[in-house]
């Protein structure tokens, strides 16, 4: 059943979740002195938790001993001032393995990404989260999105599952998730299960989400910008529709739609973001590649553009 303990240090905080980008040097190899900066940064500016190692940062090219050292390294470089979910992926078999090395490496929980490759039913993929669950003692929050997605009873049946604590969204589909906030709110009255906004630009779809009781979301922009980050979150926590509005027509809009120019920009683009603002966490790896220079371009004049709207709020 939900553990209070993580449950309760990623409701205490209310700011935005903050996924930092893995920092590579020169050679291609990792910079760990550059994650801690960029961790360091996050959480001095208020981040409610540290999601390391998950999609942002480039889970998929990182070795096992390139994650292990990340996730330690910010577990280091928070100090218990905020909690550390690692991520956790492939099939079964690695993914225990990937969940053992964060638990190790100090991780508070695990975000469980879905399993490579396969297209697996219901019964399958509650089979493998529940396994994911019970390889270590850490808390799991599933993602579901592409070749995960779940039905309302599965759902339930996850929820169930000791250690399982909550649900990312990927997909965006409102009518489903309301049939499982609905499903597991009837059938586990008394479960305490969180829920996640886990789409891209999660701000884009924030009033959307908050509107079936979904309040939690991972900010990308957090990792580039968190003075925008939190001013969108403070204003839509407090019902400022007029900021609200302001920032998701001359902020948020055009920086989704400048993401959309590009394969892999929820990852690229935000690491282009991070370098504009002073700190050099290099490239990304294979089989990713860099934005067009024009639209580093555009996101530079994209973030002007949003501090600027700050001002006009202040």
């Amino acid at each position: 059943m939900t553990s209070a303990p993580l449950a309760a240090r990623l409701t205490r905080v209310q700011a935005p979740l903050f996924f930092p980008v893995t920092a590579y040097g020169p050679d291609g190899g990792l910079d760990l002195d550059a994650f801690r900066a960029h961790v360091r940064s996050g959480v001095d500016a208020g981040a409610a938790a540290v999601f390391a190692c998950c999609g942002t940062g480039e889970f998929h090219a990182l070795t096992p001993e390139e994650f292990r050292d990340c996730v330690a390294a910010a577990v280091q470089e928070t100090a218990g001032e905020v909690p550390v979910v690692a991520g956790a992926g492939y099939g079964t078999a690695l993914a225990t393995q990937y969940a053992k090395l964060a638990e190790d490496a100090g991780a508070d929980g695990l975000l469980a990404m879905p399993p490579y490759l396969v297209v697996a039913d219901q019964a399958g993929l509650v089979r493998h989260y529940a396994a994911l669950a019970a390889a270590t003692s850490l808390d799991v929050i599933v993602y579901q999105r592409d070749n995960a997605v779940f039905t309302p009873e599965t759902v339930v049946a996850l929820a169930q599952v000791e250690g399982i604590i909550g649900l990312k969204d990927g997909c965006g589909d409102l009518d489903l998730m309301q049939r499982i906030v609905s499903a597991v709110r009837r059938e586990l009255p008394d479960q305490d299960f969180l829920y996640f906004n886990g789409l891209p630009t999660a701000e884009l779809t924030g009033l959307a989400y908050r509107g079936i009781g979904v309040s939690l979301y991972s900010s990308a922009v957090f990792a580039f910008a968190p003075d925008i980050a939190l001013a969108f979150h403070r204003a839509l926590a407090t019902g400022d529709d007029k900021t609200v509005g302001r920032l998701l027509d001359g902020f948020f809009v055009p920086l989704v739609e400048l993401r959309n120019l590009g394969r892999g920009y929820a990852v690229s683009l935000v690491k282009a973001g991070v370098r504009l603002e002073g700190l050099d966490v290099g490239e990304v790896r294979p089989p990713l590649s860099e934005p067009q220079p024009a639209h580093i371009e555009a996101l530079a004049a994209l973030i002007e553009r949003g501090r600027a709207l700050l001002e006009e709020s202040a």
